[in-house]
């Protein structure tokens, strides 16, 4: 099933309404079989199962392959059923076929989207994020240097970086502290916020550490082509690994 990237349409007024067109696909994996349960103790791992539907599109060794394809992802365990629920959205048509036998518990579903947003629609929403927030290099440092990621452990600090995020009516798409805003606003005080376990790579990214925390409200589109890009690219960091996918409905 073919699909395009996302797209902005306007049937009426500039900016006042845009499309959404993506694949997404659902998955049901085993979390007892060796191929899920690596996935889910290793992010690196993760990442690789995820991009392992998507073979032959790009050329190997791309660097921003997954950017390229549009591909963003998120899931959550259930350990009573032991099933991990993976979530995979594509601008371009995912294949399973590759999968180790067993691995999946399920037949993977393939959806898609094709939904038009306009200024006042209002939406659930739930994400998982990378909450973290940049400390820059110290007074001294050599030119070009880096600065620190420190990541937000506690809910009310999650809610204070969404809000950063959020975009009130009439505001731009990029904040004046250059923090790119998602074409939407919402009632902070009514998310629902929980703190979620880290993950990690220990084998192949020593020290690769991604703090991440879940978000569910909901959304009033208020910039609706802004709001398309949000739920194309994602939103803040780690994307790669998991975070950063909007899910609506």
């Amino acid at each position: 099933m073919n699909t395009t990237a996302a797209t902005s349409h306007v049937p009426s007024g500039p900016g006042d309404a845009a499309r959404f067109v993506a694949t997404q696909s659902l998955l049901t994996l085993d979390a007892r079989h060796p191929f899920a349960a690596k996935s889910l103790i290793d992010a690196q791992d993760m990442h690789r199962t995820v991009m392992s539907g998507f073979l032959g599109w790009v050329d190997d060794g791309s660097p921003d392959a997954r950017s390229q394809m549009g591909i963003l992802s998120t899931w959550a365990v259930d350990l009573r059923q032991a099933r991990i629920n993976l979530v995979v959205q594509s601008s371009i048509s995912a294949d399973w076929s590759g999968m180790p036998r067993g691995a999946l518990a399920e037949t993977p579903e393939t959806l898609t989207i094709d939904r038009t947003f306009r200024i006042g629609d209002r939406v659930d929403f739930r994400t998982v994020v990378n909450p973290v927030r940049s400390i820059p290099p110290a007074p001294g440092s050599p030119p070009k240097s880096r600065g620190v990621r420190v990541p937000h452990t506690r809910p009310e600090h999650v809610r204070t970086w969404l809000s950063h995020r959020l975009q009130p009516p009439g505001e731009p798409a990029v904040a004046a502290n250059g923090v790119t805003r998602i074409g939407a606003d919402a009632d902070t005080e009514r998310l629902a916020l929980r703190m979620l376990p880290r993950v990690s790579s220990p084998a192949s990214h020593k020290g690769l550490r991604i703090a991440r925390a879940e978000i569910k409200g909901t959304l009033t589109v208020t910039d609706p082509k802004t709001f398309v890009t949000a739920l194309a690219r994602g939103i803040g960091h780690a994307r790669a690994y998991s975070c950063g996918l909007i899910l609506v409905r």
